[in-house]
């Protein structure tokens, strides 16, 4: 269990009153909502099991009441991936260690002017490649709190060590975060004016290529290279 820290801020008293509609626990990768057809999410599982060996495991949180709606809880496009590429060359036989924020999952509950409290569960997917050094990694990702303008009213960092057992070159971890708190000024101030961000700790390099949408497996480079995404050159790193 992963405690956030500290409280995270005192909501301002100015922002608007929304409706007080029941919220509950979003689910799904990125927290859920969001385009994209349902028969490519199926494909996408589909593929993502195949290749994993193993049904994708399920993130699971209660179900809560509350006076209004929960903050949004996603994970931020450019912070989802994380690819060590080691010299200038950015093909798979030079990937260091990797992973992915595969799912999320999120429930709050909060009544009267009480604060709001958040939890979250995150399923990373985390890989070895051929430049990796040595069997055990520590990741770092964080969690923040923003307003609904996007300023970050908070931020917290986390640890995931991993260790990859003899003959490994992916594994699975879900971490549980507790204890996210966003006071509110009084009794108007919903969740709906909060966001909930996640992400890995990752230097511009990373930030680049996940925002231009080129990525590698989690274990890219091993068993396996990433294939060709749509609008990628042959040979190039890309999406699944």
């Amino acid at each position: 269990m992963r405690p956030f820290a500290r409280y995270a801020f005192v909501a301002s008293a100015v922002l608007a009153l929304l409706p007080g509609l029941p919220a509950y626990a979003q689910g799904g990768p990125g927290g859920g909502g969001g385009g994209g057809g349902q028969s490519d999410d199926d494909a996408k599982k589909a593929k993502r099991d195949a290749e994993w060996g193993t049904d994708a495991k399920q993130l699971d949180l209660p179900q809560l009441r509350n006076a209004g709606p929960c903050p949004y809880v996603k994970v931020l496009y450019d912070a989802a991936r994380y690819v060590e590429v080691k010299g200038g060359d950015l093909s798979s036989k030079n990937v260091g260690f990797t992973g992915e924020i595969e799912n999320l999952a999120s429930a709050c509950e909060y009544k009267s002017d009480q604060p709001i409290q958040v939890q979250a569960q995150l399923l990373f997917e985390l890989g070895r490649g051929p430049q990796a050094e040595g069997a055990s990694h520590v990741y770092r990702y964080w969690v923040a709190v923003t307003d609904r303008n996007r300023a970050v009213l908070d931020k917290e960092y986390f640890d995931l060590p991993v260790t990859f057992l003899s003959g490994q070159d992916r594994v699975q971890k879900t971490e549980n975060v507790f204890g996210i708190t966003i006071p509110r000024a009084d009794v108007h101030v919903s969740g709906a004016n909060f966001e909930v961000l996640v992400g890995f700790d990752v230097t511009k390099q990373m930030a680049d290529m996940n925002a231009s949408g080129e990525r590698f497996l989690a274990n890219a480079g091993q068993t396996q290279t990433a294939a060709v995404a749509s609008g990628a050159s042959a040979g190039a790193p890309s999406d699944k």
